[in-house]
């Protein structure tokens, strides 16, 4: 079957060339702009509230484990988690079983923080879907998530924040803008 004999069952979007990657860029930037703003008062951000949310909400044994959870340079976690300790968010404790390793254990103030910070990101969450009925949004976010644990099943490598600033480092194609 010839690429032209697929044209007709395309999308109108597919027939003017937006594709897949353009559109996931284009949610992407969106709500890298949007996020970074509603949480400008929290220490790096959306790197920093990730950090936390999985620190609060996930059982990740070490600082070590973290950094492979996220798949965060050490040294750059390092960096962070000192932010976030800073702040009074997070503390580093003495791993029980290995008194070599070091456990992120946030604090009482650190799940305030947090619980407001994913009101904020929920917010600016429906801003970006805002285009899409309620009931697609909650569709695509679970298929974002579910793509996203495959994709890090298949290549935990990949370091995720490294990912987002190379999408973001490109600039917007021209003349595939829309305004809602």
């Amino acid at each position: 079957m010839s690429a032209d004999a697929n044209v007709s069952t395309q999308p109108v979007d597919r027939q003017r060339g937006v594709n897949f990657g353009w559109s996931l860029g284009m949610v992407l930037r969106r709500w890298q702009e949007y996020v970074e703003e509603a949480l400008r008062d929290l220490p790096h951000g959306s790197r920093g509230y990730h950090i936390l949310a999985v620190v609060v909400h996930e059982d990740v044994p070490t600082q070590g484990a973290l950094a492979t959870r996220l798949v965060i340079d050490r040294s750059v976690l390092t960096y962070v988690i000192d932010d976030l300790e800073a702040a009074g968010l997070i503390e580093r404790q003495l791993d029980p079983r290995d008194r070599r390793a070091r456990r992120i254990v946030a604090t009482e103030r650190g799940r305030q923080v947090l619980a407001d910070a994913e009101k904020r990101v929920a917010h600016v969450e429906d801003q970006v879907l805002r285009g899409l009925p309620e009931q697609q949004r909650a569709t695509f976010r679970d298929a974002a998530e579910t793509a996203a644990e495959a994709i890090a099943g298949m290549s935990p490598e990949t370091d995720p924040c490294l990912a987002v600033s190379s999408v973001l480092e490109q600039p917007p194609a021209r003349g595939r803008s829309r305004t809602r």
